[in-house]
């Protein structure tokens, strides 16, 4: 490869050089091209799990007004409870990774 090549076999060195050049250019496209599609995959997992997070706030939302409005428990309550698990993990963050019950 390169001007060695060339200068011993001439044309035909001249033409294996493009011919390795033109592989090794195939093998970038295939190479991007995969990771073009790994990277739309990981979009299409974390559009999913966005509508997944979302319909989950919906539902939640929904059980905690009927809860409240029904009297069964106050948002006063429902505060307080939320905070104790969250505390239950070691630190009030807002997140919880502990056991659901």
């Amino acid at each position: 490869m390169g001007w060695g090549r060339t200068l011993f076999l001439g044309d035909i060195g001249n033409r294996l050089d493009i011919e390795d050049t033109e592989r090794d250019i195939g093998d970038l496209k295939s190479e991007i091209r995969g990771a073009f599609h790994k990277d739309m995959s990981q979009d299409k997992k974390i559009d999913a799990l966005i509508s997944d997070n979302a319909e989950l706030k919906l539902y939640l939302a929904s059980v905690i007004r009927l809860l409240v409005t029904k009297g069964m428990i106050s948002p006063e309550e429902l505060t307080a409870v939320v905070e104790k698990v969250d505390a239950e993990d070691g630190s009030l963050d807002g997140q919880y990774d502990g056991e659901i019950i």
